[in-house]
């Protein structure tokens, strides 16, 4: 492997990190907080609040690429917005989580709307810089940053918090998303030249043109659909190891620290498989891996669950939810349209974000009615399901179409 290649991966890892650990900490952390000081739980739950930028993010996308014909102005989105994001983590720390939560709540929107911003600009440079056969392994630094930023923000800063307080650990994130852009700052690569690409209307309402397109629905469906097999036992696999006995401490560890852990491990392998099959062939393998850790959990239910096979079914969950994350991302970059990279990217991770949110809340009330075991029978047959329509839905010609160099 090349150095210059060597040196985009690293400036992409550094910059998913970067948007991913404070993110992590504000939606996580400091709710966490907020219960230590009595806040009430509806206080706590207008956090949730943080999650909206990155849904609604698709509709100022098509701004940010109607002013970036190139790299260079793509690298001034992620330059500005990632040094405007230190700047409001560092106002923050000014104020006291006691008496300014609502002006807190409304900083970290804001620091939430400019990482948004940042990761509509870094995805859109990704694409322009990495070449075709670059860009798995590419994915795989996306991934493995949102893991490793999960981990981080979420576990390892809870336990900096109690030793350095609120103010100095704001600080220390704003540094490090300041140091984040070295990498970017010093990185030249040889990309299309923006005399180049073609002249195209970007209209504000860009996101609506993706949806128009021809064969479109298949993909559409596929995205929709990919994660249905694990997001359910994901998000209920906390709750199931509450009822199983684990403790809190145990828990935090075991899933957000153990798992998410997995989560980047097996980011470069799925990177590596995709870089060597094709996307042709990946498209089984990924869904299948996803249909083994829903069985693996639905066996558990049968079993003593016995902590070794409970470390062995989060490390399967997480692995399995990495490796997908990577093949999406590397999907998704093959489907943009030129000088619309950033709206379009946005507008598919948008989509499983949507999906992946109406499985979450709906596998609540199936375990209330069905139990786990039931719970996790859905998914078997969610990934089944996936695997038959794979054929009719997955049509490799529509991606052949967007090849670049």
């Amino acid at each position: 492997m090349k150095r210059k290649e060597l040196s985009k991966y690293f400036t992409l890892l550094s910059l998913y990190l970067a948007q991913s650990i404070p993110m992590s900490f504000f939606s996580t952390v400091v709710p966490v907080i907020m219960r230590t000081e009595n806040y009430s739980l509806t206080s706590i739950g207008l956090f949730q609040l943080l999650k909206l930028p990155w849904i609604l993010k698709m509709f100022w996308a098509p701004y940010v690429d109607k002013t970036s014909p190139g790299t260079r102005q793509y690298r001034h989105w992620i330059i500005g917005s990632e040094l405007f994001y230190a700047l409001v983590i560092v106002l923050i720390g000014f104020f006291n989580l006691q008496t300014d939560i609502i002006t807190i709540l409304v900083l970290m929107l804001v620091a939430v709307v400019a990482s948004a911003t940042q990761d509509i600009a870094t995805d859109a440079w990704a694409i322009l810089i990495l070449k075709e056969k670059e860009r798995s392994l590419g994915s795989s630094m996306q991934s493995a940053g949102s893991f490793l930023g999960t981990m981080t923000g979420s576990g390892i800063l809870l336990i900096i918090f109690h030793y350095w307080g609120w103010q100095n650990l704001l600080y220390a994130l704003a540094a490090f998303v300041v140091i984040a852009l070295i990498p970017v700052l010093l990185t030249r690569t040889k990309a299309p030249d923006p005399s180049a690409r073609p002249k195209v209307a970007i209209s504000p309402f860009e996101f609506i043109s993706f949806f128009r397109q021809k064969n479109i629905r298949g993909h559409l469906l596929l995205l929709f659909l990919f994660y249905s097999g694990i997001i359910g036992i994901l998000t209920m696999v906390k709750p199931w190891l509450v009822d199983l006995g684990y403790d809190l401490k145990q828990i935090g560890f075991i899933s957000g620290i153990f798992g998410t852990a997995w989560g980047a491990i097996m980011a470069l392998p799925a990177g590596l498989l995709i870089r060597r099959l094709g996307l042709i062939k990946s498209v089984w393998i990924f869904p299948l891996i996803n249909l083994i850790a829903a069985i693996y959990f639905t066996f558990l239910t049968f079993s003593t669950h016995h902590i070794v096979l409970v470390y062995a079914g989060i490390a399967l969950l997480w692995g399995a939810f990495g490796m997908s994350s990577v093949f999406i991302y590397t999907l998704g970059m093959k489907m943009v349209r030129e000088r619309k990279e950033g709206t379009d990217f946005t507008i598919q991770i948008v989509i499983t974000h949507l999906s992946s949110l109406i499985l979450a809340v709906g596998s609540g009330k199936i375990a209330d009615v069905l139990t786990y075991r039931g719970l996790f029978i859905l998914e078997v047959f969610l990934g089944i399901l996936l695997l038959i329509l794979i054929p009719f839905i997955f049509k490799p010609e529509i991606y052949s179409k967007h090849e670049t160099a």
